[in-house]
């Protein structure tokens, strides 16, 4: 497709004659790429489980760690993503970073077939699946320069909510591609039961785990070619004035993203425990200190345009909202991914197991509980409704303002999460912990429902309160720290139920969103606010 050189979509007459076509097929587009980013991103939540069933040599700190390690990659590669559209054009972007997500699924595929494969190819291998999560970034901010502000909130809900399917068609689509030998290679044998969507499966039935990698390459390649040949570059001063031709602003993206894996892994190194890496510094501290450095080296590091073009974006640094927002979109995107991330694991770890008093008075967690519910049975569920729901906060927004919806969001995550947190305690006690699972899916139902409306609601503050320029940045930039709630909640909630304690994990966040609440409150809806209920 060819650049569009002319782009003025806040003029009806442009809109409605010729930008509404564009834009909608950017979009849709856009969407199936941005849902196989997240997919892709998201598998380790699903894979550690059947490793878990199939009794990987691996424990369970070390297979929550898989998915925290995709979680942090995905966030950190976020920040690069935010400012891919300015300098290197939408069509060029979107295609190369689907392209990419090529390289984790094969090498996923080929890894599982071994249960003898080392635990340093896998922690490899989620790390390059955080290409998925860095596209969100990067397809975001795109999509926010195809339309005009009045449909911002409805057109990123569906960008973002339809692309958030990616967790659910992920959680649906591998269990079931894990029953069936399409792919050829080795199968392996479940020693615990396992499941599908439409029920459980036996231990002693043969599994071919390594689909979960392979199954993606049937929609990422056609893809590829859909964003080469439909998608548009905007080439305007505002959005991208001089992408270059293809293999410039490819080279450009895989710099930045080098730059996003370097900073990445050297957090792992210093974050993860021997032999792996040196276990030296706490994630509180790693954390910032991995965004910080990604930040500063891309500024300092890059030269002529490219550097001169990154600082004219940093300007967002220096708007009080950018801050604001990138806190209460934590709250909301931060959240979903999360647990996402966790939710099948902490499923089977807390109801899948008695957890029983032995001889010496200590409640013991490795008993197998016949009655216990399949994760890979319920676990998409909950990311279902939150990423269907999405487009619908957004739409609600647009009628009614995105500060208000946020603030009834923050209300309902706090009730939830500390009924979550009441019924976790319950069920880690018991030696039926069945007893207690529908009240927990219940209320985590109701709290990934609330996650994806304030997904929507957050957005369409954003595309108010930010001007062109910074629109795009803003989103990727909020995005990106919000994406590290990919690596925060399962390592917590890990780190909880080693110490025999997973509620903690849920009451923490939830005094989190009660400052998310005060925040809100205090930019956008109070008396005198800084912009009115944007």
């Amino acid at each position: 497709m060819s650049d569009l050189n002319n782009w003025n979509v806040e003029d009806k007459e442009f809109w409605e004659s010729t930008g509404k076509r564009i834009a909608t097929r950017n979009l849709w587009i856009s969407i199936p790429s941005l849902l196989c980013g997240f997919a892709v991103w998201m598998m380790w939540g699903i894979i550690v489980v059947q490793m878990r069933n199939l009794n990987f040599s691996f424990s369970n700190t070390e297979l929550f760690t898989l998915t925290s390690i995709a979680g942090l990659s995905g966030a950190t590669l976020r920040i690069p993503s935010t400012f891919f559209i300015r300098i290197a054009g939408g069509r060029n972007t979107i295609f190369f970073t689907t392209a990419l997500l090529m390289i984790p699924v094969t090498g996923t595929g080929f890894a599982l077939q071994d249960k003898e494969s080392p635990l340093w190819i896998f922690q490899l291998l989620a790390l390059l699946s955080g290409f998925g999560g860095g596209n969100f970034a990067s397809s975001m901010s795109n999509i926010s320069f195809f339309f005009p502000k009045r449909v911002q909130g409805t057109s990123l809900g569906f960008n973002a909510g339809l692309g958030n399917f990616g967790v659910t068609t992920m959680q649906i689509l591998v269990p079931l591609v894990m029953t069936i030998g399409i792919f050829g290679g080795t199968s392996l044998i479940l020693d615990n039961t396992s499941g599908t969507l439409i029920g459980k499966i036996p231990a002693g039935t043969e599994t071919f785990i390594h689909n979960s990698g392979f199954i993606w390459l049937i929609f990422l390649i056609p893809l590829a070619f859909a964003g080469w040949f439909g998608m548009n570059n905007i080439v305007t001063k505002t959005i991208t004035p001089r992408p270059g031709n293809p293999f410039l602003a490819f080279y450009r993206i895989s710099g930045l993203l080098t730059i996003g894996l370097i900073t990445a892994s050297i957090g792992l190194y210093l974050l993860l425990s021997p032999p792996i890496g040196i276990g030296l510094l706490n994630k509180w501290i790693v954390l910032p200190m991995v965004i910080v450095v990604t930040v500063l080296l891309m500024r300092y590091i890059t030269r002529g345009e490219l550097q001169q073009n990154l600082i004219r974006q940093y300007k967002i640094f220096k708007n009080k909202h950018t801050w604001a927002m990138t806190v209460i979109y934590t709250m909301t995107f931060g959240s979903f991914i999360g647990f996402s991330a966790a939710f099948p694991l902490s499923i089977k770890i807390i109801f899948g197991f008695s957890h029983v008093i032995n001889s010496n008075g200590v409640i013991t967690h490795d008993t197998i509980n016949p009655n216990g519910p399949s994760a890979l049975m319920f676990a998409w569920m909950a990311p279902f409704i939150g990423a269907l729901i999405r487009p619908v906060g957004g739409w609600i927004s647009d009628k009614v303002g995105g500060a208000k919806v946020t603030q009834i969001v923050s209300i309902v995550m706090i009730a939830s999460s500390l009924g979550v947190a009441y019924y976790m305690a319950l069920a880690y006690k018991s030696a039926a912990p069945e007893q207690f699972f529908w009240q927990f899916f219940i209320l985590f139902i109701v709290l990934f429902t609330a996650t994806g409306v304030g997904n929507g609601s957050t957005f369409r503050t954003i595309a108010v309160v930010f001007n062109e320029e910074q629109r795009g940045p803003a989103l990727g930039w909020t995005s990106a720290v919000a994406a590290y709630g990919a690596f925060i909640i399962p390592i917590v909630l890990g780190e909880q139920i080693s110490a025999k304690k997973p509620e903690f994990a849920l009451i923490g966040f939830a005094i989190f969103y009660a400052v998310c609440l005060v925040l809100n409150w205090w930019f956008y809806l109070r008396p005198n606010a800084y912009i009115k209920n944007p």
